[in-house]
């Protein structure tokens, strides 16, 4: 009879074992798919608000309440690479013309969040300091095409050829669980102002 009881006190302990690593597991991978869908919510937000600032600046290229301060919209654009742009808009539409001027800084890391790859975005009006935007903005990148649809190559000697752009822009979630970062990807193919269609 003792033996049974040892065996019984045994098969007991093997089995709730199983059953609390089996919770154990299921509680883990709630509480995974929680922060999964929390940061994927947090990424699409930010991405969102990216999105909307960056189309309305953009197609203001060129643009000024008083179109006589611009007479010619496709000296707009000031200079243009892969990750920055300056052009020449109406920000207030006061009918004066503004500077403005986007960039991401990919060399200083953002030591205030824990993903090593997201980085300010920067959007400078005029001659402000630069403020940037940590959305956890990780690409910003740009790419111009003329008016016949060519893909312009960099440097661009002349930003008047500059019909139409294409942005991409990723987005991650700030912090992650177990270091797996909610990646959210977004392109605007040939995206023009109607100024820059003024030639």
């Amino acid at each position: 009879m003792g033996v049974n009881v040892i065996l019984d006190i045994l098969g007991s302990l093997i089995i709730a074992s199983i059953l609390m690593l089996s919770i154990f597991r299921a509680s883990n991978s709630s509480t995974e798919d929680l922060y999964r869908g929390s940061g994927n919510l947090v990424a699409q937000t930010n991405l969102a608000t990216v999105v909307m600032i960056l189309e309305t600046d953009l197609r203001r290229v060129g643009y000024c309440a008083d179109w006589q301060q611009i007479p010619v919209p496709t000296e707009a654009i000031l200079y243009a690479d892969s990750c920055s742009i300056r052009y020449l808009t109406d920000v207030d539409n006061n009918g004066i013309i503004d500077t403005m001027f986007y960039y991401i800084d990919y060399q200083t890391d953002i030591p205030e969040t824990p993903n090593p790859r997201d980085r300010f975005l920067y959007r400078v009006v005029n001659n402000e300091a630069p403020v940037g935007v940590n959305l956890g903005i990780t690409k910003f990148n740009l790419e111009y095409f003329n008016a016949l649809g060519t893909e312009l190559s960099f440097p661009i000697a002349d930003p008047r050829e500059i019909y139409t752009m294409q942005i991409d822009l990723t987005v991650e979630d700030v912090a992650a669980y177990d270091e797996k970062y909610q990646t959210i990807f977004w392109r605007q193919i040939r995206m023009a102002s109607r100024n820059l269609y003024n030639r």
